[in-house]
Formats: C-alpha cells, structure tokens, sequence
C-alpha cells in the first residue's frame, strides 16, 4: 500500500478484496489495509461485503456487480454500482420506498463489452443523476488489456471516461470521483488515474509486468510426504504422462488440484526444495503431486517445499506457476487461498 500511494500521491486508493481478497482472505487484508488510511474498498457480490460488514469493517464498501435489490443494502450501508438504466430505476424506487438515499458508482463500458452502460452514455448518465433517492458518488470502468505492452486501446478508453467526465462538468456532484485504473494502470499508466485508482492484484505484491517493484505477500508450502526410488523406465502417476530416463529419486507431495494446485502444472511446474528448484512429474492429482528430488542432497521427509515464495536464494512467483501451467496470476492465487490453512504474519519477518 505504501508503494502504491507513492505512485498515485493524494489520490483516494479503492483496495479491490473481491474473491476473499485474490485469496488472501477479505477479513483479515481489510483490517490491515484499512490501518493504513485507505477508506473504500470494491467486491463483486453483497454476500461478500456483508460478510466485511459483521466482521467490524467499518469502511465504505463497493458492490461491482451484484444487481440485486436487499434490504442488505441499506442496513450495511453499502455502495451499489449501476450497470442498467433499468436497475437505476428499480434501485431508486426500493430507497424510496424505504425513504433511504443509497450511494452508488456508475459502471460505463467504454470497451470491456462485459457490464455497464453503453448506450447513449451522456443521455443515460443524466437520467440516473435526476433519480432523486440515489447519491451518485463515483463514474467508473474497467479495462479489457490495461497489461498489454500495446496500450492503444487502453488508451481509447481513458479518452472515453475523459470525455464522459468533461461533458459532465457542472452536472455531477463536486464529490464525485471518476476511476478506471486497475493493477496494471496504476503501475505503468498515470494518465488512467483519473480521481481515483482501483489497483487489485498489485495490493497482493504481484505486480502484472514485473517481479521487481513489489513484493508477494502469499508464500505457499507443503512437505516431503514420502521419498520413493524408481528404476529407469518407470510411469509415474495417471495417464503414465511421465517415465523416467534414469534411475530416480521422488518426492511425493500431500498437495494436489483439490487444494488449489493447478492440474496443467503437471509435467510443468517447479517448486523448491533445500533451496534447489526441482520439477513436477506426472500429472498433478487431487491430493497428491510427485517431483524429481535426484541430485538435491539431504532431503528428508518432513522436509518443507516451497510452491510459491523464496527458499534460499530461489524464488518462485505466482507470475511463474501461471506461465508454466498455461494461466494468470490471479487463478493462482485465488485458488490456493480457497480452501488452505493460512498463517498471517505482522511486520516485515517471514518465515
């Protein structure tokens, strides 16, 4: 958070915790983050932002994409986002039947194709701004390729909100902010910063062009379940996608797809053991996963490894298993934070 403030400078940060915070665990990242001044947070569904609610987050809570009309809404105080005329009105007709004002954000797609409007968008936004029992708080949209080295699309979009936010002027309330700047924006695009940046993925130290600015803060690991010796010519695990070319030594690893260890990292991935990268063999099972231990001296079972995070001087990134296993950062993340026993650590230590 510190790092991206120095980017952004005054402006407002909205901390994206969607998805148990890229499984980092909503509860537990709001608490921290919240401690370090940042007042908004964006998730995707109600059920999620209630759950933040009745936990003691006390921070104002933006709802991307849930449409539907509770009283939840209203009894935790949250901030819908409009991605329909059509839900405007009904929103605006549940708040004056409850005799309430309901904040909001207005989605515009100005290129995701995905949700927002996008129809006669100055006509649109004016009409939702005369709906008298909705605060219109935010204009914002979200970008299909912001992580591409070709920006120009990216671009097209920023003209799109920039116009929408000069054609608005006088008609929107002073406070409200315009933002689109996601995790790669908010990086490498300052010109997408608008009056707020909305960054996700780069909270959690994955920076989506590099590894070098910020630091991970999930470290993933499991243990030596069990040390096999295979003769030369063996199969290894289902579908005999592996056989060894020489006498081999493995690890067998409680560790498979059901908790979280992407199938297509088998005959791909590499994890660390002693401080030596050593690959997976044989396709990745529900609980189990199987790497080549020959040549790394010393290993016992019991012994730590390291799936993602720093063993020695090795380093393995959420960015390097989602190459190797053919998908991004943030499926990695967010299925390992699914259903495995975290640990949270204070300060600057890790262990």
């Amino acid at each position: 958070i510190r790092k991206i403030k120095k980017l952004i400078g005054r402006r407002p940060l909205i901390a994206v915790i969607k998805a148990d915070a890229y499984g980092h665990g909503a509860i537990e990242v709001a608490k921290t983050i919240s401690s370090q001044g940042i007042k908004q947070f964006g998730v995707a569904f109600i059920n999620e932002a209630v759950q933040l609610r009745e936990s003691g987050i006390k921070e104002d809570l933006i709802v991307f994409f849930d449409q539907q009309i509770t009283k939840e809404i209203i009894h935790h105080r949250l901030t819908s986002v409009i991605n329909s005329i059509k839900y405007a009105r009904a929103l605006n007709r549940f708040a004056i039947k409850n005799r309430v004002i309901i904040d909001c954000h207005i989605n515009i797609d100005t290129g995701m194709g995905r949700m927002g409007l996008n129809g006669n968008l100055l006509k649109d936004v004016k009409e939702i701004l005369q709906l008298e029992n909705l605060r219109i708080k935010g204009i914002m949209s979200h970008f299909s390729d912001a992580d591409l080295v070709d920006r120009s699309f990216a671009m097209e979009q920023v003209e799109k909100l920039q116009w929408l936010k000069e054609k608005l002027i006088g008609v929107i309330p002073d406070d409200c902010i315009f933002h689109i700047a996601n995790s790669a924006a908010t990086v490498t695009l300052p010109d997408a910063y608008f009056d707020a940046v909305r960054p996700g993925l780069v909270i959690y130290g994955v920076n989506p062009f590099s590894d070098t600015l910020f630091r991970p803060v999930m470290r993933v690991k499991t243990m030596v379940l069990g040390i096999r010796r295979l003769k030369k010519g063996t199969s290894i695990s289902y579908g005999r996608t592996f056989i060894t070319t020489r006498d081999t030594v493995v690890g067998v690893l409680p560790v498979g797809y059901a908790d979280g260890l992407i199938r297509s990292a088998s005959n791909s991935a590499e994890f660390l053991v002693k401080g030596k990268r050593v690959p997976v063999v044989g396709r990745v099972c529900m609980d189990l996963t199987i790497v080549d231990l020959t040549g790394v001296k010393g290993v016992r079972e019991g012994d730590e490894v390291v799936i993602i995070g720093q063993q020695g001087k090795e380093h393995i990134s959420a960015s390097e298993l989602a190459d190797r296993a053919g998908t991004i950062p943030y499926e990695v993340l967010t299925s390992f934070g699914r259903i495995n026993r975290r640990h949270y650590l204070n300060g600057e230590s890790s262990s």
